[in-house]
């Protein structure tokens, strides 16, 4: 298989959170029930980018909600050329963090000693059901189950394939790596909630700088060796070696402008860090 033929989309979901905010605000809201995908794009019809919730009685942490524009760019985009196909790769999000650190208060205050790897697949939970209805979304786009262990045979048919957490140890910025590399894909595009990757993390420094470029070697630097449940940073270290070695080209950009992400996709100009 040639090289380009698909991409892959890591993303903190852009729109899979919508479904956590519905089940803990259902009491609050006038939203319809969901029986099926037909009834979640009319839900998602009535959300507005940035949007934000809080997570009901735990109030720790926003969430992000985007509405109908990515799957409709995305529906647009592989309608034009049906050789095109897009591996979507579902993160954990704030939903995650949310429940990791429910899980780490917790411990911490019942004298509990909090395992890493239960952490790890609190995470991995949480994108396995943003990834479930990233596939509800999409429809006949995506024919295949959704992947759970990247390094099994994995029949991809359609043209989206989507994916979540494999096992502790290993964040979805991994899975796409090795997804990557059993596709032939070279390009990641990783969309979180910021737009390009800075020298520093500029709400602490005033004086850090957004870039454009950087080399594998010198945004490894900047992140180090060591993946910890629940890190966030623009690329997992552990990912960002392998994909280094494989010679891939990873693209952060924000997950919320969705022209810009259909610019990367078209291979336009687009705003967002190239990591290679």
């Amino acid at each position: 298989m040639k090289k380009n033929l698909i991409y892959i989309i890591a993303a903190v979901v852009v729109i899979a959170v919508l479904a956590l905010v519905i089940l803990l605000n259902q009491s609050k809201t006038n939203l319809p029930t969901i029986n099926s995908a037909e009834d979640l794009a009319a839900v998602i019809d009535k959300v507005y980018e940035g949007q934000t919730n809080l997570l009901g009685s735990l109030m720790t942490q926003t969430v992000d909600v985007a509405d109908k524009d990515f799957v409709n760019m995305v529906t647009e985009w592989l309608n034009a050329d049906k050789s095109r196909k897009l591996i979507l790769v579902a993160g954990g999000g704030a939903p995650a963090r949310v429940y990791q650190n429910a899980y780490k208060d917790v411990a911490g205050k019942t004298g509990v000693n909090a395992q890493s790897d239960a952490a790890d697949w609190i995470g991995i939970m949480a994108t396995r059901i943003n990834a479930q209805l990233l596939k509800a979304c999409f429809g006949d786009f995506c024919k295949s189950d959704v992947v759970y262990d990247p390094t099994k045979d994995i029949e991809f048919e359609g043209q989206i394939l989507v994916a979540a957490g494999w096992k502790p140890g290993f964040s979805t910025d991994n899975d796409a790596v090795l997804l990557g590399e059993k596709f032939n894909a070279e390009t990641i595009v990783n969309l979180s909630n910021i737009e390009k990757v800075y020298t520093d993390d500029p709400r602490k420094n005033p004086d850090a700088k957004p870039l454009d470029t950087i080399s594998w070697a010198d945004f490894r630097k900047m992140v180090g060796d060591e993946w910890v449940p629940g890190k966030n940073c623009p690329f997992d270290p552990i990912a960002s070696k392998k994909a280094e070695s494989l010679g891939m080209k990873v693209i952060c950009a924000g997950g919320k402008n969705i022209p810009n992400i259909k610019a990367i996709l078209n291979d336009e100009e687009y705003i967002g860090t190239t990591i290679a």
